[in-house]
């Protein structure tokens, strides 16, 4: 160990351990220098030491005793000795070699303990005479480092002194590296001196950094501001003596340069003194280390010295400023004092690491980062160090990895949300974010995303091709705006210095770009190939447009990389005038305009715009598409022309000509100023006016404003609670403008229509027609992305008095709950739009007689909590309760169990925001549940409420003592022979507590008889109540119809009687005077489920000849469903018939879209729950096929289907599964094929077969699962060269089968699927309705479902090569596994293919190879999965536990290790590389699926999982304890906040490592603990990552609860798995985390 020391050569003779007599160079020795100059190292003691016990060391008296005593032995003078030379004297090395000869030699080392016993009795304290010894030890050490005999005596004397006890280590190793640092850092600061002064031209920094560059690294004491480096230097070179300045110090940076030379020679050698001085004692301290580490240290000495030893490592290299380049690269070669230190640490390390001890963890080293240190030296020794932290963190991540994570990608087809807020794209707030949609595993395998990481992907990585991938499929199926704005980054030249980072945003203007282009060249493609594609391209110009507005698309390069593509990479593929077509669409944009007017590549950029055009060839010349098409060039030239005079050089006179005809036939179009009808254009008319739209959008504009107002004006007759002379004129009807008209429309021209009909809706005095209303609607839906706005910000922005005129707030309310709904969900604006509505209904509610406005309000709120899809706060602010109303409160807790039960709770932080929530509604709501309603709840919703006092008996006592007084009121009001002015009497001075009971004391008064009620006087009095008192009325009468019901039977009364008379008397409520809205009325009724007559009357209500009168009415007068294709005239309802009396009283604003009828279309959904909770099935079935058709103008309609089959999955007849399925216009849906059949068949009890669900995840593989490539998959043939998975190495691909033709079937807009929202969420939605809707039960079709997953490789691969691919071909090169490489594996692995499966079709329609389709296959399966109740998870994770038990080598007790090894690996490769030679198994497939699924589930659901575990149990083996931590360890990180899951998980992960280590077990008694060290890496990892809440950081600590859990567990393992486990405790006697952390005190363990 003390080998290879370095001593310094003087004069040609190395010093030798006997000192020269007679040396008369130094006045004072260098020892007594430090001495009594009260050794500035003692300024820097450590933690262990005060400041004050410290300057006790430093006048101790027994220190210069002490001191004597080594000077002695180091054969160094005493303090008495004195020089005879002068101090300023230089020394010379003649003197040193006479003088050298004649000092005298120091006692025997042998002698030193006793001496030292000597003087250690003459000193009473020994505790003290300890710590001024250790003082006086690390002084000598830092000034003997250097000199080879003395530090080898330093190391003899602390091997004498630790043999009697007599060192403390904790406290002297850690005084010691403390002032080790301050030493280095002072060498820094002397380094900075010497450049300053040998060169005054250099620019190097000044300083050696200090000892902290280690992530992990302690916090150091600070340094000492009083160098010892003279004393470091003096130590064996008396030429650079304390006394004496160097002679680089000498030299003046003014001196004349012919001294440069003499002086940077100086400062080379001071440097390298100065390193070798560092390298001596660092080398020095290491062997000290090593001595220290034989006893039993603190877990906190063991935890600086690792971070102290390790800083050293990282920072090797440092290199000196104040030299040349070439200068220091040569002397910073690593030389042999370097390599001699740097393996001491490297022993220091190992042996701080190694199992036996496990004095630190090895996790350490994994996230220390010292194996990314930049210039590794040229040792074989370190570089084995670096080779083992690499391994160890590899096997370490895949822990944190779910198989076949590279294909994990957004789907659009759920949507799932962040609780965090940020800022957009255009700079509003957007809150409830979504996942971020592309996360990548970090070097610990963490996941991450942000802009920073966004930044940093190169392109032509993988990361880059999985982000190209994710956006390509955006652009396939067009999620919603508020998606693009929180993912994407805007362009740099966009971009504000000011603006802060995105922390959603992972795509950046590169990749946005490149995925733009490549939709670009895909649409080009599908044009080429005589494919009718004029609507994708319609839909992509509508994002093209908001991504170019928004300024996530830097246009001049934009251009500039399309030109290269269509150039060079895709040449002869633009043939067409599309893309000239594209960018005529955006080119009046702001950016655009600006980069082709001030930008100074603008005339470049022009000129490229232009060569786009292609003269058009089109079959059909009068085609409005192909009319267009021929016309943009013309259009876009003279766009141009107006733009720049700079560039009109360059522009076509030929097109600029042709401009001349669009004007001609526009001339001729207005002349005589007739209307154009659009209702009778040719497709040549249509075709031009299109063109129109691009040159002269404003007359265009004014030309459909003139059409939707030729119909001139009327006035509505005044009503008879009118003024008379208030007159309110309306429009008289036209047909709205086509739909197939406006889509071709340029979007400037629709931006237009806009704004002038917002002007003329919502700012003029007369009333708009219907059909300006619907062609206002339509213009939006046609392009939802450039043409959103918030109606309710945009009229408070542009006129504050809008909302203050009831007839602007009707418009707004009936066009966002008849027509716009969908459009607010599908923009993500649908929370913030509900906070505002309640707000206003909190205002409305109170007011007297606004009943219109508020219950259209209302409703309008229904709608917007039933079409919450995801959970959600209940206010915008989080606090107080709610401002909901209380039938709005009962539904908000309705659907708040439908979301849950069907959907999950997505995130934590909702998790423990649902009591509050709870809290937030009850508070101002009065309801209890019922326990047939509570059933169907969600456990943890159920639990929550299921403590609620029903108020109902208190409601009924509160009416017993008001009755009397209620019903003399209500006879002196209600009798026939009433006083009218009893009316005002009563409405301003009666008691508000009586005037809730006024509906409940007629209902007493007429009895059956309705006509002896004074009905004018009712309802009067009943609209000039507030909305809120209604609504109370409403409630309590109900609470004492059937209150009185139930009193009446006892009396003995005909329950036929009793229902005959309560539906006369509720006719008279709401048909005859329509005095109350029955939509509350109902909600109220069937609130009282609990009471058994309640749901008869709501039968009866929804059976009367009545409301389907009114129903069938509504469906004559209000169009088709689909509105946006009715063609014809709208009829205007009369006020009064569409509202009723009670609605529409002192209100003359028409209506709309608005109904009585309409108003149930939120309520009978609800209804429906409710009989079905009662188990009134043939109520239920009866409505459904009453209202079936009416249910199709439901704009939730498909919604609703889907959650009711999940609500009550298990509960439903099939009989009425198929009533259900009737809500849907099924024509329209994508059904499979072979639905009908499967749910009509008169055998319930037979599944259907595997070619049935194989081609239901054909159908997710092919619509909702992102394509691996760049070409569409309605393409021809997949391009697989540019394929996330990777190409089979070394395997020609199969070219025996035939290029597939795959049905191209187009690209849905917006308005065709509003509900769900996007293609992806239709298909599988529908797939999940059709899984739902089979009639047999859950276990059948999962394990159907994991059947094909098993074995999907095998049967695929045969069809592929066209015969039973047996492997064989891999027996060679791949070892005895359950892989399928060799002949004894194969027939117990692989089973029998899959039969029922027509496999040959599969490659067929799906265009992808054999190897991608099956492990796309998996991925849909699992994201199916995902989306179905419980009962399919728990019936997953038994089929999941059977197959992976099943696998005949996981329990074969005559395999080796090593072979079971070998098979776990095999068995657990993702299948994406699996399948690439042919290596697939089964539990890899089974695995990948499960993560699939995992990754898919809301966190909530991931509490199931544990059941998978329970089910493998007895775990026995290390192969099935490894593959149960491979199914489970992924799921760590996704639950690390939330911290019980966590604990839970961990807890369970944990108890099967004592079903397999534990104490008592005899499983694993020939494996050896280092055997698990990944698993034990990856504890070590996984509780810093909950402790943090993220990726690991160089401050994270455990939570002081997991080290106790972990803790509990070890108790049971055996010691030696135990032993690697000693840091994950709360013991601070033996955890480095636990001594560390600032939350665990040592009295607490």
């Amino acid at each position: 160990m003390l080998q290879c020391i370095q001593s310094l050569d003087f004069g040609g003779a190395k010093m030798l351990r006997a000192p020269t007599p007679g040396q008369s160079t130094q006045p004072v020795s260098e020892m007594e220098q430090q001495s009594n100059a009260g050794t500035q190292l003692q300024q820097h003691q450590p933690r262990a030491s005060s400041s004050s016990s410290s300057r006790a060391h430093q006048f101790h008296p027994a220190r210069p005793a002490i001191l004597d005593l080594f000077n002695l032995y180091l054969g160094v003078r005493s303090s008495g000795q004195k020089s005879d030379e002068s101090v300023g004297e230089p020394p010379n090395k003649t003197q040193k070699r006479i003088t050298a000869i004649n000092r005298e030699l120091p006692p025997p080392n042998e002698q030193f303990l006793f001496d030292f016993g000597k003087l250690q009795s003459q000193f009473p304290d020994q505790e003290q005479l300890r710590a001024v010894t250790e003082s006086v030890l690390i002084s000598l050490v830092i000034q003997c480092c250097s000199h080879v005999p003395r530090a080898e005596f330093l190391l003899f004397a602390l091997h004498s002194l630790c043999e009697i006890g007599y060192i403390n280590w904790d406290t002297f190793l850690l005084c010691l590296l403390s002032s080790v640092s301050s030493a280095e850092m002072s060498v820094g600061q002397g380094s900075q001196t010497v450049a300053a002064v040998t060169s005054a031209a250099s620019s190097h920094p000044g300083t050696l950094p200090p000892s902290n560059a280690v992530p992990n690294i302690t916090n150091f004491p600070s340094s000492n501001p009083v160098s010892p480096l003279p004393s470091i230097l003096g130590i064996g070179s008396p030429s650079q003596s304390a006394a004496e300045p160097s002679s680089g110090a000498a030299i003046s940076p003014i001196k004349s340069n012919d001294g440069t030379y003499t002086s940077q020679k100086s400062a080379r050698a001071n440097l390298s003194i100065r390193e070798n001085a560092i390298s001596s004692l660092r080398q020095l301290s290491c062997k000290i280390v090593l001595i220290g580490l034989d006893s039993n240290l603190k877990p906190v000495t063991h935890a600086d010295i690792f971070y102290h030893i390790l800083n050293w490592l990282v920072n090797w290299d440092q290199k000196q400023p104040g030299l040349e380049e070439f200068d220091s690269a040569r002397l910073w070669k690593p030389d042999k004092s370097l390599i001699e230190w740097l393996h001491s640490c490297l022993d220091v390390i190992w042996l701080l690491v190694e199992d036996n001890r496990c004095r630190v963890p090895f996790y350490e080293l994994i996230r220390s980062g010292v194996q990314f240190i930049e210039n590794i030296p040229d040792d074989e020794a370190l570089f084995t160090l670096i080779l083992e932290i690499h391994r160890r963190r590899d096997m370490m991540a895949t822990h944190m990895q779910m198989l076949d994570q590279h294909l994990h990608c957004p789907t659009f087809g759920t949507p799932r949300l962040l609780p965090q807020a940020t800022t957009n794209v255009s700079g509003e707030p957007v809150t409830n974010m979504r996942y971020s949609p592309i996360t990548y595993p970090s070097v610990l395998g963490e996941p991450l995303h942000g802009e920073e990481l966004a930044a940093s992907i190169r392109r032509g990585s993988l990361d880059w091709d999985r982000a190209l991938r994710c956006l390509r499929h955006a652009f396939r199926n067009t999620p919603s705006p508020d998606w693009w704005r929180r993912v994407l980054l805007l362009a740099p030249c966009h971009r504000s210095q000011s603006q802060g980072p995105t922390p959603g945003a992972v795509f950046t203007s590169e990749m946005i770009s490149e995925a733009t282009i490549d939709r670009i060249v895909e649409l080009l493609k599908l044009t080429n190939s005589e494919m009718t594609c004029w609507q994708e391209w319609l839909i992509f110009s509508d994002v093209f447009f908001f991504l170019m507005k928004h300024g996530c698309i830097d246009f001049v390069d934009f251009v500039d990389k399309l030109v290269s593509r269509l150039q060079d990479g895709d040449q002869h593929i633009l043939r067409t005038n599309h893309v000239t077509w594209l960018l005529a669409q955006i080119i009046r944009v702001e950016l655009v305009m600006n980069a082709l007017n001030t930008d100074s590549r603008k005339v470049e950029t022009t000129r490229k715009i232009l060569s786009f055009h292609k003269e058009d060839r089109s079959s059909d010349p009068n085609n409005p598409q192909s009319i267009l098409l021929d016309f943009i060039s013309s259009c876009q030239n003279l766009r141009i022309w107006t733009l720049n005079t700079s560039t009109r050089e360059y522009l076509n006179n030929e097109q600029l000509q042709k401009g001349k005809q669009i004007d001609e036939w526009w001339r001729q179009l207005n002349k005589g100023e007739r209307i154009m009808d659009y209702m009778n254009m040719d497709e040549r008319s249509m075709g031009m006016f299109w063109v129109v739209s691009y040159t002269m959008a404003q007359p265009a504009c004014e030309t459909v404003m003139n059409w939707l107002t030729s119909a001139g004006v009327t006035e509505v007759v005044s009503g008879p609670n009118l003024q008379s002379n208030e007159r309110l004129m309306v429009m008289q009807e036209v047909s709205p403008v086509p739909m197939s008209l406006i889509s071709g429309f340029s979007i400037n021209l629709c931006l237009k229509l806009v704004y002038q009909m917002e002007e003329s809706m919502f700012s003029g005095q007369i009333v708009p027609s219907i059909a300006m209303v619907e062609t206002y609607v339509r213009v939006l839906l046609v392009a939802p992305h450039a043409l959103f706005r918030s109606l309710l910000n945009l009229l408070a922005q542009r006129n504050q008095t809008s909302f203050s005129k009831p007839a602007a707030s009707i418009l707004v309310f009936e066009l966002l709950n008849y027509r716009l709904l969908s459009v607010y969900r599908y923009q993500g604006k649908s929370k913030s739009l509900m906070y505002d509505i309640t707000k206003m209904v909190a205002t409305l509610k109170g007011k007297r007689g606004d009943h219109r406005i508020f219950r259209l309000a209302e409703n309008l709120c229904m709608n917007l909590i039933s079409s919450m899809r995801e959970f959600f706060f209940v206010k915008r602010d989080g606090k107080g309760p709610t401002e909901f109303t209380e039938t709005l409160n009962r539904i908000t807790v309705i659907n708040l169990a439908i979301i849950i039960k069907t959907r999950g709770i997505p995130e934590v932080e909702h998790l423990l925001y649902l009591q509050t929530m709870l809290e937030q509604i009850l508070a101002t709501s009065q309801h209890a549940w019922s326990e047939k309603t509570l059933r169907y709840f969600p456990s943890i919703l159920r639990d929550a409420l299921a403590g609620r006092v029903d108020k109902k008996g208190l409601a009924i006592q509160l009416w017993q003592q008001a009755e009397t007084t209620v019903i003399n009121q209500c006879k002196q009001l209600l009798s026939t022979s009433a006083d009218p002015s009893y009316v005002m009497t009563y409405i301003n001075h009666s008691f508000p507590q009586h005037r809730q009971y006024l509906c409940a004391g007629a209902w007493i008064l007429m009895y059956g008889h309705p006509e002896s009620i004074n009905s004018l006087h009712l309802g009067r009095v009943l609209r000039e109540f507030s909305p809120e008192e209604v609504t109370a009325n409403i409630y309590t009468m109900v609470d004492v119809l059937l209150h009185h019901f139930s009193l009446e039977l006892q009396r003995g009364r005909s329950l036929q009687d009793l229902m005959l008379k309560a539906c006369t008397n509720l006719s008279f409520f709401i048909w005859t005077h329509e005095l109350l809205p029955l939509d509350i009325l109902l909600l109220a009724l069937i609130d009282r489920d609990d009471d058994p007559h309640a749901l008869r009357i709501v039968i009866n209500l929804l059976d009367s000849k009545e409301l389907q009168q009114r129903v069938k009415l509504y469906l004559m007068n209000h169009g088709p469903p689909e509105h946006w294709l009715f063609s014809g005239t709208f009829k205007r309802t009369e006020l009064q018939k569409a509202l009723g009396n009670h609605l529409s009283w002192k209100e003359r604003y028409p209506t709309f879209f608005d109904d009585v009828a309409a108003r149930l279309l939120p309520v009978i959904p609800l209804v429906i729950y409710r009989f079905i909770e009662n188990d009134a099935i043939d109520a239920a079935d009866r409505v459904l096929q009453v209202y079936s058709t009416f249910l199709h103008y439901y704009p939730l309609n498909f919604t609703f289907v889907r959650d009711i089959l999940g609500y009550f999955y298990g509960h439903l007849s099939g009989k009425l599964v198929l009533r259900i399925l009737n809500v849907l216009d099924v024509k329209k849906i994508p059904f499979s094929e072979s639905f009908p059949q499967h749910i009509n068949s008169s055998n319930a009890a037979i599944c259907p077969p595997l070619d049935y669900f194989a081609t239901l995840l054909l159908g997710l593989v092919n619509n909702v699962i992102p394509p691996l490539n760049n070409s569409s998959k309605n393409g021809p043939m997949r391009d697989v060269s540019n394929s996330s998975v990777r190409a089979p190495h070394n395997k020609p691909q199969a070219t025996s089968q035939p290029v597939p033709t795959v049905t191209h079937e187009g690209q849905k807009p917006f308005y065709q699927i509003q509900d769900p929202g996007t293609h992806t969420q239709l298909i599988l939605e529908t797939a999940v309705i059709e899984i739902l809707s089979l009639p047999v039960n859950a276990s059948q079709i999962v394990s159907s479902l994991v059947q094909i997953v098993v074995h999907i490789q095998p049967t695929l691969i045969q069809c592929s090569n066209g015969h039973a691919s047996n492997g064989v071909g891999q027996s060679s090169v791949l070892p005895t596994s359950p892989s399928g490489g060799s002949s004894d594996s194969l027939g117990a692995t692989r089973a029998p293919l899959v039969s029922g499966i027509n496999s040959s079709s599969f490659l067929w329609r799906s265009g992808y190879t054999c190897q991608q389709l099956s492990c796309l296959l998996i991925q849909a399966c699992g994201l199916l999965l995902a989306q179905l109740p419980a009962e399919f998870h728990v019936q997953l994770y038994i089929e999941a536990a059977r197959v992976i038990k099943e696998s005949w080598w996981l329990n074969d007790g005559k395999r080796s290790v090593g072979e079971v090894e070998s098979a776990v690996g095999y068995a657990l490769l993702d299948p994406t590389w699996a399948a690439q030679d042919n290596t697939s198994t089964a539990i890899g497939n089974v695995v990948a699926l499960l993560h699939s699924f995992f990754s898919n589930l809301p966190l909530e659901w991931l509490e199931g999982t544990h059941l998978i575990i329970k089910h493998l149990r007895p775990v026995t083996s290390i192969a099935a304890l490894r593959i149960a931590f491979r199914i489970m360890s992924p799921l760590l990180p996704r639950v690390a906040n939330a911290h019980t899951l966590f604990s839970k998980t961990l807890s369970l992960l944990l108890s099967i490592m004592v079903d397999v280590f534990g104490r008592n077990s005899q499983q694993s008694a020939a494996i050896e603990a280092p055997e698990i060290a990944d698993i034990i890496d990856f504890l070590h990892h996984i509780v810093h990552f909950e402790g943090q809440g993220g990726p690991v950081q160089a401050n994270s600590k455990p939570r002081p609860e997991i080290l106790a859990l972990i803790g509990r567990a070890a108790e049971n393992l055996r010691p030696d798995v135990q032993h690697l486990l000693t840091h994950l405790k709360a013991d601070v006697n033996c955890s480095i985390y636990a001594a560390t952390h600032p939350k665990i005190s040592p009295n607490t363990t």
